[in-house]
């Protein structure tokens, strides 16, 4: 029995068809939780996921990213996101039993360890390894952070400059000899540390979430092309680093600005395709198609809009590319930086 989230009727007032439901879609970015009481969906598991997903669009993998979830509750601090690991990787066996679906739930895992423990970091990933059934893939510890008061700290409330830090390289540098990857969270004004740690670990894939996070709210607000033009700076230098690749969604999120949450209907995939095409226009422009992939946030973005109307939206935005391309944006590059083999 799924749990509805808590914007349910509202998200009913625009329902759309699936555009494309051919088109094979490994979705890289999603999360798992329970007992979320400030979230739009307090609890987001395997049936509430299922119900998202099908909706037309073909799902035939997804990637789960850390959000805190499940955490041990007793042991060494550094162990405990081990629980996250074991929690998402019950779901995935479920997932693969073939019972709920043809889509693979979670088919890989990130999980998180704090890096700031320097070498130390070196058992608690392969702790992840041990725990993740062979799901197990990279890991996120998040820098997203501005000191005004609009933006929440959470988990990340003393990450200024983490990326930066010597105990965090220290702990950083033991991912590449296990083929695990970084999700970098961060917002837009500290993509250029995001560089400077591509530039210094260049055998590690790193993975840029959300665009880097561009702001609009707080005071962000109303400076919409301002800060797309500092976001479009920091964008072209990093992707001259050949180890970055760039997650293309997350931005319909509260802090982003949009507002979509606030108006009486939500948008359609066209209004979210043309209120946020430049910063995918661009993305791609300067990343490539081969290292660019699409993603939902969900539950994240759930507060702004539906599972199917967000797919839907990247169809219209990649309306003109060619099958191959789209094949590489919604299923390929994500299959190959997560390393998945995926039921076709």
């Amino acid at each position: 029995m799924t749990i509805p989230s808590k914007n349910h009727a509202w998200l009913g007032l625009v329902v759309e068809e699936a555009l494309e439901p051919d088109l094979a879609i490994c979705d890289p970015h999603h999360h798992l939780w329970d007992m979320r009481t400030t979230r739009v969906s307090e609890r987001y598991l395997l049936d509430e996921l299922l119900e998202d997903i099908r909706g037309g669009h073909n799902i035939v993998s997804t990637v789960f990213i850390e959000c805190g979830a499940m955490y041990k509750a007793d042991g060494p601090d550094a162990l405990r996101p081990i629980g996250e690991t074991e929690f998402v990787n019950g779901i995935a066996a479920m997932s693969a039993s073939g019972l709920y679906g043809p889509t693979r739930v979670a088919n890989g895992i990130i999980g998180t360890v704090d890096l700031r423990i320097g070498d130390a970091a070196a058992d608690v990933l392969d702790a992840h390894i041990a725990a993740g059934g062979g799901r197990f893939r990279g890991i996120r510890q998040a820098t997203a952070w501005d000191p005004d008061p609009a933006f929440p700290v959470g988990r990340v409330s003393r990450a200024q400059g983490l990326f930066l830090r010597d105990d965090f390289r220290a702990g950083f540098k033991h991912l590449a000899p296990r083929e695990l990857s970084f999700e970098a969270w961060c917002y837009h004004h500290q993509i250029a540390d995001v560089t400077a740690l591509a530039r210094a670990f260049p055998e590690t894939t790193i993975v840029l979430d959300h665009f880097g996070g561009p702001l609009g709210i707080g005071p962000y607000a109303g400076q919409a092309d301002d800060v797309f033009a500092e976001w479009r700076s920091s964008i072209r230098e990093l992707a001259t680093c050949q180890n970055v690749v760039a997650k293309l969604g997350g931005i319909n999120m509260e802090i982003n600005g949009f507002g979509w949450h606030e108006r009486p209907r939500p948008p359609s995939s066209h209004e979210l395709a043309e209120a946020t095409r430049r910063y995918y226009d661009f993305t791609i422009e300067k990343f490539g198609v081969d290292r660019c992939l699409f993603e939902s946030n969900f539950p994240v973005d759930k507060v702004s809009c539906s599972y199917t109307v967000l797919w839907n939206s990247f169809k219209r935005l990649t309306a003109g590319f060619s099958a191959g391309e789209k094949a590489q944006l919604f299923h390929d590059t994500a299959a190959r930086v997560y390393r998945l083999r995926d039921p076709q």
